[in-house]
């Protein structure tokens, strides 16, 4: 049995036993604490609330802050009024509660009996901004959280500067793996460059509540960077720790850079576009995806890059922003430009009175590029044609060899917690030998829309179903970061549904 798990038993056991003794001190029942739903009925009873609080109770996840509210009101009747106390009591029930109630010198007070306590101007305020803040955390972590596009590879499904909402409910939100953190900050303090926002002292396991929905083909899904579980902190996870020990080697870049690791719950936060369930066969085959050999359905808007060239004159700045076009650039060659495109805007572009040509760039099948998963020469894939390659699902059994363990080997030491050892042409998990490895997880498969200019997992492999946060729902707000105010505010993209 985990340490957690007797943690959380022994933590339960101490607050109920704190509660039948308060609930006697009340003049009711013992026992009335350990029956589900009446508890709270005689709960709400003691500490004079109306029942209508009850709504919030069975509310998930806000029945949390509910009952955190319940506790402090519970203290309050053994005149525990400063901040400091009802704090201890919120955070420690498991400690404060046992105390109060079996203590002979602790005496229950019924609320109408209880004296008058007047607030001070500044624990209002005190006491304003912890329920704003604690709400407001139980929200972000389990119903909805603001996030922000930072880069193009979603375009032109989502823009940079589009701020939207995420719904952690979707596909059921997760128990924070760190849950001691500053509030709203992700991974590091306000105001500083490598402070950690979070402590793992406590650290939880993973665990997922369940959801309104699976995960389905094409949905935008926010997930925590697979990839960024080591990271530096001089690039953050703007570059791949990984893809900089295959190019510079580990010892370098150890030598030379603050290499760091993060809990899955403070690894970057990305969004892309799933085209690939668990058990699924994936292949991209001259840029079009295939899934159990059946083509996937195009998103609108999808993008790759293109070959632009002129008569040798300059395209026209109004031009390109009429046409929205804001990924790439002229090349070195004069009348030549490499932009991202729809397959609409390319047409449109070709309609343009100086354009003599555009056309689609694609890499050919068979050429092998070393920054694409799995980085070996066994599989010459690359961004337009890749695969065919399972994706793994719980359950499912894959055979192994020394050529293919590069696919899944993240997967069963990293992902899984294995020991994985190879030992000439022998496999061995965990001290094992053995030939096939049998998976605990469901994964997925995430690529951007703007499929050249999109660093997904065919840089860097599966996503595991632990590291998906929530799906993209709703934008409120679209700033185009090229303009000034108000200009750059573009009315047409707002509250809009995330398709």
């Amino acid at each position: 049995m985990s340490f957690f798990l007797i943690f959380l038993i022994l933590t339960i056991a101490a607050t109920t036993a704190g509660l039948w003794k308060i609930f006697q001190k009340a003049g009711y029942q013992g026992w009335e604490i350990l029956v589900p739903f009446y508890n709270f009925y005689i709960w709400l009873k003691i500490i004079h609330k109306p029942l209508w609080w009850y709504i919030f109770i069975i509310i998930p996840f806000i029945n949390v802050f509910t009952v955190l509210l319940m506790i402090v009101e519970l203290v309050k009747c053994f005149k525990r009024f400063s901040l400091h106390q009802q704090a201890l009591a919120a955070i420690f029930p498991y400690i404060y509660l046992p105390y109060l109630g079996f203590s002979k010198e602790e005496n229950f007070t019924h609320v109408p009996d209880l004296p008058k306590f007047k607030k001070s101007k500044a624990r209002e305020w005190a006491d304003a901004i912890i329920f704003a803040v604690i709400a407001a955390t139980i929200i972000r972590t389990f119903l909805f959280e603001a996030y922000t596009i930072p880069t193009s590879s979603m375009e032109k499904s989502l823009l940079v500067g589009d701020y939207l909402f995420v719904s952690k409910i979707s596909y059921g939100p997760k128990v924070p793996n760190t849950p001691i953190a500053f509030p709203f900050a992700h991974h590091t303090m306000p105001l500083t460059e490598n402070m950690k926002s979070y402590v793992e002292w406590i650290s939880l396991p993973y665990y997922r509540f369940r959801g309104l929905s699976s995960i389905k083909y094409n949905d935008n899904v926010v997930f925590n960077y697979p990839d960024g579980d080591t990271t530096t902190l001089e690039f953050q996870s703007n570059r791949s720790y990984y893809a900089m020990v295959r190019e510079m080697g580990r010892e370098f870049v150890h030598n030379n850079f603050t290499v760091i690791s993060r809990p899955v719950d403070k690894r970057e936060n990305y969004i892309k576009r799933c085209v690939g369930l668990p058990g699924d066969t994936f292949l991209i085959k001259n840029q079009q995806i295939y899934i159990n050999n059946k083509a996937l359905e195009n998103p609108e808007g999808l993008q790759y890059n293109y070959l632009v060239r002129t008569d040798g004159s300059r395209i026209n700045q109004r031009v390109l922003n009429n046409l929205e076009i804001i990924d790439g650039g002229q090349t070195s060659m004069p009348g030549e430009y490499v932009f991202a495109l729809c397959e609409k805007r390319a047409a449109k572009l070709r309609n343009v009175s100086n354009v003599t040509d555009v056309v689609r760039i694609e890499k050919p099948m068979g050429y092998y590029e070393n920054y694409i998963f799995p980085h070996s020469l066994h599989f010459p894939w690359n961004e337009d044609n890749f695969g065919p390659l399972f994706i793994p699902k719980a359950g499912a059994t894959v055979m192994l060899d020394t050529i293919n363990i590069v696919l899944y080997d993240r997967i069963i030491h990293a992902y899984e917690g294995n020991e994985l050892d190879i030992v000439g042409d022998r496999i061995f998990i965990n001290g094992v030998e053995t030939d096939s490895y049998t998976f605990k997880m469901d994964y997925f498969w995430l690529m951007g829309d703007n499929r050249h200019n999109s660093a997904d997992s065919r840089f860097w492999g599966f996503v595991p179903k632990d590291h998906v946060v929530g799906k993209a729902v709703f934008v409120w707000l679209s700033l185009d970061k090229q303009r000034s105010f108000p200009a750059n505010i573009r009315w047409h993209k707002m509250f809009r549904l995330v398709k």
